[in-house]
């Protein structure tokens, strides 16, 4: 028994967000169907890393980690035959994930009103970049786009830089993947009200309010007039010893929002000259927190931490309530001991790439617990089976 064993989802994703937010629902479960292009198939079939293999569209590292437990169908949704079939499809399933720009669902006859009428206990989600009625301009909008305009690019390449210019931020995909997960949750929310309700309902989530959503703190001192609107990315700066910083070795990261940090923090370096002459009411923004004073204790915890390599510096800071871990690449998160503790890592084998270890979820559920069955589906593996 899975948690969402026994719901039906049909995928019309073309894109990380959607297929991610498929994979979250059917490790968890669901049995889904994933409708893909003849010939062609999902643009993330096409996307590396890839594998070892010369079959095209199969050898996709990214494609196979956001496509495991599901089943692809061949269907052109642009004929006449492959809208009378995915009408067909639409009466068995209790939910559509849909990753198309906004206006792509009325073309196939899937609009909210549409499906309303005819389909009234289906769930409905639509990913989008800015929601159902974006400007023109913003229609067709990338990951890119979306991370900056939701004030992100403020964020990157970090606070405490504001000479340099603001990058993609950390991933390929990290608004396509914070989407899905959003996404995931609402569905999941949807079918748990259904069983009371037996209606469905029409999801509209927008990647931009995702992001906007995620800009932590300062959204809220914005919205509560405490800070200025404006181009100055060191709004998002504490001020504090907070950041990356290298170490023996590695790089860590720390996180100071607390006077209680920072009162755990001089004491763990020992007090010196540049601890005491920072202001502890460093948060409250005081005239005394000037960038001279900044910058000093941002060099003297680096100066800390050259004596330690990552592993060191994180148990020693986490021992007295300090926020700060090491940088891991992927190598040494694959090996870290958490990791395998919780086993974080499963092994997957794949028809053409062959074993490799798949991420899973970060959380488990002792009862209902994800599982990968089976490794992403070849390009309409399951047409004759399923378009019936």
């Amino acid at each position: 028994m899975t948690a969402l064993s026994g719901y039906r989802i049909l995928e019309l994703s073309e894109g990380v967000a959607g297929e991610y937010c498929g994979k979250l629902l059917s490790d968890f479960g669901a049995q889904l169907i994933k409708v893909e292009k003849p010939g062609e198939g999902s643009p993330t079939r096409h996307l590396g890393p890839f594998g070892p293999g010369e079959v095209p569209g199969e050898t996709s590292g990214l494609f196979a980690f956001l496509n495991t437990n599901k089943r692809s169908v061949a269907l052109d949704l642009a004929s006449d035959e492959g809208k009378a079939t995915l009408a067909m499809l639409l009466d068995k399933v209790d939910v559509v994930i849909d990753d198309h720009p906004s206006g792509w669902l009325k073309e196939v006859g899937l609009d909210p009103e549409t499906v309303e009428e005819r389909w009234p206990g289906l769930v409905l989600c639509s990913i989008t970049a800015f929601g159902q009625n974006p400007p023109d301009e913003r229609r067709h909008a990338e990951d890119l786009t979306v991370f900056h305009a939701s004030g992100w690019g403020y964020h990157t390449p970090g606070a405490g830089y504001d000479d340099l210019p603001p990058i993609k931020g950390p991933g390929r995909f990290l608004v396509s993947y914070e989407s899905g997960i959003d996404a995931a949750m609402c569905v999941t929310a949807a079918l748990y009200e259904r069983e009371t309700s037996k209606l469905g309902q029409f999801i509209d989530i927008s990647k931009h309010e995702v992001m906007v959503s995620r800009c932590d703190y300062v959204v809220a001192l914005l919205i509560a007039n405490e800070l200025d609107v404006g181009e100055w990315r060191g709004v998002y700066d504490l001020g504090g010893p907070g950041g990356i910083f290298p170490c023996k070795g590695g790089f860590i990261y720390v996180f100071m929002s607390t006077r209680a940090h920072w009162k755990a923090l001089r004491e763990l370096v020992g007090k010196p000259e540049w601890e005491q002459e920072f202001p502890e009411l460093w948060l409250e923004k005081v005239e005394e927190l000037t960038p001279e004073r900044i910058a000093k204790a941002r060099a003297g915890l680096v100066e800390w931490l050259s004596t330690r390599d990552k592993e060191q510096a994180a148990a020693e800071a986490q021992a007295v309530g300090i926020t700060l871990v090491p940088i891991n690449n992927s190598a040494e998160t694959m090996q870290h001991p958490q990791f395998r503790h919780r086993e974080y890592y499963a092994e997957v084998e794949h028809p053409v790439l062959g074993k490799a270890l798949y991420p899973t979820v970060p959380y488990k559920m002792t009862e209902t617990p994800a599982k990968i069955a089976s490794p992403a589906p070849r390009l309409g593996q399951h047409s004759a089976e399923l378009l019936v």
